[in-house]
């Protein structure tokens, strides 16, 4: 064994929309395979890397017996492509309940595994192995003291209909006999979520999930160690593989990487992992057995470390790790995270790896950092500590600035997440597998404009490594084309900053306010945008954004009141940068005069949402007047977070 020791949703839009592009007026393996190369003399091995609790912290915790069951508690997570949750009510007198899964209420068949099955005195059950975009029915029958009682009515669940990438988790004794077995499989399930709606490839990737104190094979976890996984990698002939990647290009992350790659082979082979060549459409099967040996379905296994103190929920109390964290940063090192740092036996990742603008450095010694652009673009920078993976990020002190789910140290209290536009998400991009190009193209608020704390108030975020380019509109007057009262005659628009400085202004499209990061005319831009406004009297702003929070304010020309929309388009939908919010403030009155939020979505796939309408808590910001449970005509925020 070769060992290195070291570290959704869907939304469904209820505002009216009406056509113009103003959003605001209104487990299965039978999915296709990529296409596979012919088996050649691929041969697997095993690998095992280590997640490690930050130094100061190791050794400060109590033993899994001296921490007390139910710390996380659960919070039901999404439906996967291969997983949803059942769940039931609890039944007088029940020692536990027989679960029955089938695809018909009649329960004439059942799904493999779930006939009967003893899935002791618990509410709910995370059920696995499924097929997407299938409708299931299941059933309960509690069990007693005096014998089996009678059958629950059908109940139904579904699996996520979208296809694409497929995580197909396997929980261990481990997990299912734990009292916290619930909080820990609706975990693991919602990390699995986020590489579902993240990445389009459509093959299966089995995982083994434990939560123990030893590894596998049955040897106890030193002290340091938070995390464990142990994948299958193939030792692949240097050209076959970056043929293979050259070939999988998708997105323009992959573009710009490939571009860097070098023209003569550096090392005879690279190894991926088996879910890693699989990507690439290399014929590199699941090989990993439930010891963590060889001969066996998956491509890894995951173990969280029971003996340290994780929460299976956020957010994260200080004292406690993200169990979510560290079971991503695991799921990343089998599906093809890895560096050996090393020139001579290459992982994917090292193509990546570099010291400056057009130098690589894949060794032990100097600085290293991730970069998809030849070195001009530092991304984030390499572990070189040698007591953590050189694999890895590198990682701060505690508490992390940036606590990324692949440092290679993990702090406690913190938590976060692979996304599109994070080192991670970009990594395994660059590396075969296929960002979802799917994005928010529009997001825009319509609501009444007065004046003073009563403008609208319209803030977004933009994420990612590379400026985005968009153009944010102030509507008024065409909205009476559409049957909207009262439109503000007259919008003018600023946009802020983070810091709250005012970068750009506009009153009037058709003439153009020089100043701030605005330093030539846009008016042709505005209309070669295809998003020109339809009257001379509203305003618009190009720019190129930086990632960083913005916020667009819409008021009347002379404090005129009336009916506006604030709106922001993506005029570059790159996976390197997103639009990932809108957060618009305003006051909420009846009628015509609600504040009415509506986005966008582009893309061939479904897109991963949250939205939120905040009221009560913007008291504690200084807001004054905010909308209260039931009350019109107070502030209130209305989100929309991908």
């Amino acid at each position: 064994m070769s060992r290195r020791r070291g570290f959704s949703i869907i939304c469904s839009v209820v505002f009216g929309a009406f056509a113009l592009g103003l959003a605001a007026l209104a487990g299965n393996i039978n999915l296709p395979q990529h296409n596979l190369v012919s088996r050649t003399s691929f041969e697997p091995s095993v690998a095992t890397h280590q997640t490690q609790a930050a130094s100061e912290l190791a050794l400060q915790f109590p033993s899994a017996r001296e921490i007390a069951a139910g710390v996380g508690t659960f919070s039901a997570p999404p439906p996967t492509r291969s997983t949803f949750t059942a769940t039931w009510q609890s039944a007088s007198g029940a020692k536990g309940y027989l679960l029955d899964v089938s695809t018909s209420d009649s329960f004439t068949t059942y799904v493999g595994g779930y006939r009967d099955l003893d899935v002791g005195n618990v509410i709910r059950q995370v059920v696995t192995g499924l097929n997407p975009g299938t409708t299931y029915y299941y059933r309960v029958r509690p069990y007693t003291n005096n014998g089996l009682a009678s059958y629950s009515q059908p109940m139904r669940g579904a699996t996520a209909p979208t296809t694409g990438l497929i995580i197909n988790p396997t929980f261990d004794s481990s997990i299912t006999n734990d009292p916290d077995a619930a909080a820990i499989e609706a975990m693991i399930t919602r990390a699995i979520s986020i590489y579902e709606s993240l990445f389009d490839d459509p093959f299966t990737i089995p995982i083994f999930f434990r939560y123990a104190t030893t590894a596998p094979d049955g040897t106890p976890l030193p002290p340091g160690v938070l995390s464990e996984s142990d994948f299958a990698v193939y030792t692949i002939p240097w050209n076959t593989f970056v043929n293979a990647l050259t070939a999988d290009a998708r997105t323009n992350n992959d573009f710009l990487a490939n571009a860097s790659l070098p023209g003569t082979a550096l090392a005879a082979s690279i190894k991926p992992s088996s879910a890693n060549g699989r990507s690439v459409g290399l014929d590199t099967p699941p090989a990993i057995a439930q010891n963590g040996h060889l001969g066996g379905p998956y491509d890894g296994i995951v173990t969280l470390n029971s003996a340290h103190p994780f929460l299976f929920s956020r957010p994260v109390s200080a004292g406690y790790f993200d169990a979510q964290r560290s079971t991503e940063h695991e799921i990343d090192e089998i599906i093809g995270f890895g560096s050996n740092a090393m020139l001579s036996n290459f992982r994917p990742q090292d193509l990546f790896s570099w010291s400056s603008a057009g130098q690589r450095n894949v060794s032990r010694t100097g600085s290293r950092y991730f970069s998809i652009d030849s070195g001009s673009t530092n991304i984030v920078g390499f572990n070189q500590d040698s007591s953590g993976d050189f694999g890895d990020w590198l990682s701060e002190d505690c508490p992390q600035t940036q606590p990324y789910v692949q440092n290679a140290f993990a702090c406690t209290g913190q938590f976060s997440d692979v996304t599109t536009t994070s080192p991670e998400g970009i990594n395994l991009d660059v590396i075969g597998y296929d960002l979802n190009r799917t994005v928010l193209g529009n997001i825009s608020t319509r609501a009444l404009v007065q004046t003073g704390d009563n403008v609208l108030i319209g803030g977004f975020i933009v994420q990612g490594t590379t400026p985005k380019r968009v153009i944010i509109r102030a509507i008024g007057p065409e909205l009476s084309q559409y049957g909207v009262p009262n439109p503000l005659a007259d919008p003018t628009l600023e946009l802020h900053d983070g810091n709250g400085a005012l970068i750009a202004s506009n009153d009037n499209w058709q003439t153009t306010i020089i100043g701030g990061i605005i330093t030539q005319d846009q008016v042709q831009d505005i209309q070669n945008s295809g998003h020109a406004p339809g009257d001379s009297r509203e305003s618009a702003i190009i720019a190129n954004l930086p990632a960083g929070n913005y916020t667009a304010i819409v008021r009347g020309v002379s404090s005129t009141i009336g009916v506006a929309l604030v709106e922001v388009y993506d005029l570059s939908p790159d996976v390197s940068s997103i639009l990932g919010n809108i957060s618009t403030r305003s006051l909420v009155q009846t009628g015509d005069n609600v504040m009415i939020g509506g986005f966008i979505v582009q893309g061939t796939t479904p897109r991963s949402v949250i939205i939120r309408a905040i009221g009560p808590e913007l008291s504690q910001y200084g807001v004054r007047n905010p909308l209260a449970n039931g009350t019109a005509r107070r502030q209130w925020s209305f989100d929309c977070l991908q």
